[in-house]
This record gives structure tokens, sequence and C-alpha cells, in this order.
């Protein structure tokens, strides 16, 4: 493969369709033939036939490209996600059945012009962070053959990063969806729980699942991930989300974000990722984010539970019939962590509950101070060798910084973040709340810009775009909290059991005064609109509400609080919370202070 190839990033194939300079059954004919000179057979476990795609590409021809969100973009699933047209196997051939039907995702991603070429290979069932645990061969790396690939969505990110899809699906239970991406140059994006349905995928952990998007760069994996979500009421862990269209700047430096303490961040000898993390935080530093030290114990120690505490006995139920039947189909290493799932009894999945439920305490404090995390996605990367020498300790290792994520709920996406002198590349991850996904994106595809890491394999320059800002559809209002409804704080889940998403933190108009209502359980804020146009700024969260919602939501809100309109900085206005003037006589004012936090952490 040599570097002059045609980039299949979003921008460059879109480019060639609406100039006419291509098409996309000649761009699919060339990509076919670039897969058959790729020596590589750890890439695929199988292909759509070839007269099947190029006639998915001749239907095209007769459609705009601007009349579908995906026209003409090649991608690959992983191979325990459904299509009704090839087998699915899990990774293990003994397991494989033919699916009657694809899974909702694929459904949609084809149904806005993306063309399906094939699936991957991946580490059996699920069960692993390395790529090398299949019997249809090891993923070799993108960038080193000698080094893993990362799993367990090993394939679905060597063939982004190699230019043979514009992007691919993967699932991530404990970084599957991070890890691969780091190893490859590539981004990671592993939405909140639920929010892509899950429905015709192979379980690992069926509660923890989920669906995962790789591609070249931020703005390409969120773009797929607006036409992939939505809710699914056949699948019992989907949840209602948002539609977006509507444009709405995020300013980012009003992002407070948190950056383990140096102790707490463990790069397993290699000096190389820590200074690439170093030269990270100094990047975000210019930018002006302000940077806040936190105590990253309490997310190590759930990081643990997942393999160390009864979570595993999820793995050994979502096989358990075929793993019963079948122990000699299974992969040596995959059944030996697999069969530990047979141990735990009941009283052990509570007490792991119990502790999970003390460490997320812990966290919320951590959420009070910041609005999303940094972290490596992975603190180094290994041969294959190395892998094969020590499989599961190794393993271990590298879900350090991922295996947490969905246990707390929590949204991630890993970016490249530059090579070492090794010639190997790093990720990055920033993580944040549920449902706070589309916050990450506008910082995490500026790290990926600055950090000049490029994209994939060839490391190709990142595409003239505006950088990534967000959007709310005109189906949602857009809702100002200033108090006990923030992220991490008591009422929160009025809002998030009501299917709204965080959209930005920004700061009101210098026009209000604010008081704390200590006579509420919990205590609340008070913003009153003052006299005075020059008061000061008060902190604020915007949400998106489903209109549906929104009379309930505040059928909700106690006297003296309504919902009024609340002027921004920016000169904009949206719907928020305000107070009636005459409870003031009696209540504390805290305006000097502007922030409900800051008033909460003086005590």
């Amino acid at each position: 493969m040599t570097q002059n190839y045609q980039s299949l990033d979003f921008y460059s194939l879109r480019d060639l369709y609406k100039s006419r300079k291509s098409n996309p059954t000649e761009v699919i004919k060339r990509i076919l033939e670039r897969i058959s000179e790729v020596d590589d057979s750890g890439i695929w476990i199988s292909k759509v036939p070839e007269s099947d795609v190029l006639h998915a590409t001749n239907c095209l021809a007769d459609q705009d490209p601007d009349s579908m969100a995906l026209y003409g973009l090649p991608f690959a699933i992983k191979d325990n996600i459904d299509f009704s047209g090839l087998p699915t196997t899990a990774g293990c051939p003994d397991y494989s059945f033919e699916p009657s039907f694809s899974s909702p995702v694929v459904e949609k991603l084809i149904k806005a012009g993306a063309i399906l070429l094939g699936k991957t290979n991946m580490d059996q069932f699920a069960t692993g962070l390395v790529g090398t645990r299949s019997p249809y061969g090891i993923c070799k790396n993108a960038i080193n053959p000698k080094y893993i690939s990362g799993g367990s969505s090993s394939g679905s990110a060597v063939a982004v990063s190699k230019g043979l899809v514009s992007f691919s699906l993967g699932t991530d239970t404990a970084g599957s969806g991070r890890v691969p991406a780091a190893f490859n140059n590539i981004v990671g994006l592993k939405p909140t729980r639920g929010m892509i349905s899950n429905r015709g995928v192979v379980p690992a952990c069926r509660s923890l699942d989920c669906l995962s998007i790789f591609a070249l760069n931020t703005s390409d994996a969120s773009e797929v991930m607006e036409i992939a979500k939505g809710f699914d009421s056949n699948d019992p862990y989907s949840r209602a989300q948002l539609n977006l269209s509507k444009k709405v700047d995020i300013e980012i430096t009003n992002i407070k974000l948190g950056v383990p303490h140096t102790d707490d961040i463990d790069f397993f000898g290699n000096i190389e990722t820590k200074n690439l993390f170093i030269q990270t935080i100094e990047i975000i530093k210019k930018l002006n984010v302000k940077i806040v030290e936190i105590d990253f114990e309490p997310f190590l120690e759930v990081a643990k539970l997942l393999y160390e505490g009864p979570w595993v006995a999820e793995r050994y139920q979502a096989i358990r019939m075929f793993f019963d039947n079948n122990p000699e189909s299974i992969h040596p290493i995959t059944r030996a962590i697999i069969e530990e799932g047979k141990k735990p009894i009941a009283a052990d999945a509570f007490a792991a509950e119990y502790r999970l439920r003390e460490l997320g305490r812990k966290i919320e404090t951590v959420w009070s101070q910041i609005d999303m995390v940094l972290s490596p996605t992975a603190g180094t990367i290994y041969t294959i060798d190395e892998v094969e020498a020590d499989p599961i300790k190794l393993n271990s290792n590298l879900g350090t910084y991922t295996n947490f994520m969905n246990l707390l709920d929590l949204c991630g996406v890993s970016v490249p973040a530059g090579f070492g002198s090794d010639g190997m590349p790093f990720g990055v991850t920033l993580f944040g709340p549920a449902l706070h996904d589309r916050s990450l994106l506008p910082l995490a595809d500026k790290i990926h810009y600055y950090s000049k890491a490029g994209m994939g394999m060839t490391r190709t320059k990142l595409p003239k775009r505006k950088f990534i800002t967000e959007h709310v559809s005109d189906d949602r209002i857009l809702i100002a909290v200033c108090g006990a409804h923030m992220s991490g704080l008591p009422l929160n889940s009025e809002l998030t059991d009501r299917g709204a998403e965080f959209v930005r933190k920004c700061r009101s108009a210098r026009q209000y005064r604010f008081y704390a209502l200590e006579n509420f359980a919990p205590p609340r804020p008070g913003m009153v609109r003052s006299v005075d146009k020059h008061v000061n700024n008060i902190e604020l969260e915007i949400w998106a509400l489903p209109k549906t919602n929104f009379g309930d939501f505040i059928s909700k809100i106690p006297e003296p609080l309504s919902i009024g309109t609340i002027e921004l900085e920016d000169g904009t206005s949206v719907k928020g919370f305000l107070c009636e003037s005459y409870v003031t006589e009696r209540a504390k004012d805290i305006t000097e202070l502007g922030d409900w936090r800051i008033y909460l952490s003086d005590g």
C-alpha cells in the first residue's frame, strides 16, 4: 500500500462525489482492489459478495449525493453484529449462525447510503483488548504488524486505519471501541449506554454493552452516531435520545477538565506514552481550558470490579448453553476467562453492586468540580509476542483506563494524540457522565487537530473544515439550570429520566441576583432578575428536553420557582429557572459567588 491513495474520510469522498470527479461505483471498485492487495487475512471474517456491493453502489447512481447522509461511504461491522446477508460468528466458527434480520443500526446506515463491505475479525466473544484471541487469525496493528491491533474490535479499527472503509462499527464493554482506536491512530466513539440499539448484537455483558464507532476523525464519528442512535422499544436497554439539526456553538474555554493526579497514572514503564500524555495536557492548556487535578483512585477501583468481580458471570450467561456444550470450540484464553463466570453466587453480585454504588457516590463529588475527564486510552502498547507470552496480565493492563466506564454509565471518545519516537501512536480519551456525548466532541476534535497525528496508518492531514459544534433539533426545548438539576446533583435525574441531554455550560447575562433557598430539601438556588443591569454572571448548564416531556417536567417545579426566559452572556435567550422576588427577604444572597457548586463546596 502506498500513501498516495484516496483518503476515505467523509469530507474527501463527498468532494469527489459532489464535484462529479468520481462516483460510488468507481470508488468502491478501487477499494475492493485495495482490500485484495492488503496482505493481512486477520482483518476480515466474511465479506459481502462483490456483485452485491456493486449492486448497492449502482443503486446510488441516480441519487443526489446531498440526498443521503452517508451517500457512497463504505463501512464494515464487527462480526458479533447481525447482517442478514452474512453469517454471525462472534469470532467462533462453531457458534456461527445465519441471522434472519440485520441489526437495526446496520439497516439505518445502509438506508442512509452507506455501503457495507463485510464483517471484521474480533477477539472471540468480545473478550479481550488485544486482537489476538481469534481462530480467524491474529489481526495485526496497521502501523506496525509486530504490535497488537487492540481488541476486541480489532478488524473494525484496522480496516479504518488502513483506508479500507470510511468508518466501522465495533462493540465496547470494557474498552473494545477505544483501545483499538488508540493503537491504530483513529477515533473511537463509545456512546452512552443505550444510545444506540444493541438488538441484533451477540452480547458480552448485556447490561453494559455499547455499539461503538470507528472513524478517521471526530466529525465523521459524530455523524455516524447521529444516524445510528435512537430509541428501540424492542431493546430493553435502549434509552430515548436527541435528534440534532440546529447549531449551537460550544465555547470550550468554559470547560473544566479533570486530569488524574500524576501518581494515579500508570504507563507500565513506557516513557513514550507518558511524555505524549503530558504533551496533550500542554496542548489543552493553550486552548485556555481549565485543568483540575482529580483523585482517580475510585475510577481505578471500579475498573477492577469488571473482571475481578461477578460481572464476568454475565459473559458466561451470554453464551451459557453454547459454552457448556462446546467448550473445545472456544479459544483457550477466552474459555479460561468465561469459566470464572460460573463461580460467583448471587450474594457476590449484590456485594459488588453495593461497592459500585459506594464508589459511584465518591465519583459524584468529582463531577461537581469538573465537566469531563482526560485520561490515556491505554497506558502502553505491547507486541504480539509479549501478549502471547503473558495474555491475561497484559490484557488487564490495557483496560486500566477503560474498564470502569460502562459500569459507571459514562460516555467517552478516544482520539489520536501523537506518535512516539518508536513510531507507535498514542491516544487519549475524554469522558463524561451519561448523555454528555456531544459536549465531549468539540474539545476531542481540537486535541486531534493540534496533536498533528493525522488520520490512520498514513497520517493523512485532517481535512480543512470547521471544528465540531453542537446541534439541537426543533422538537427540543433548551432549558438553563443553575442548581440541583445540574450534572451530578440530586435532581439531575428529573431531566435525564425525561430524555434530556446535556448541551453546554455557559453564564447568564449580568442582570440577575442569586439566592440560596435553604428551606428546600435538597437546597436550591433562586435567580431573580435585577433592576441593576450589572450585577454578576450566574453559572448555568443548558439541557435540551423533548417538548413532549416539557409539561411533565415543569409540573414538578415547586413555588416560588418557575420557568421563565433567561438572557445569556452571549445575548441569546433560553427558558430556565427563575424565582419570585418575595422570598429574597429570608434567603441568603450569594450573587457574588455566581455559582451554586461553589456555594455548596463552601458549606
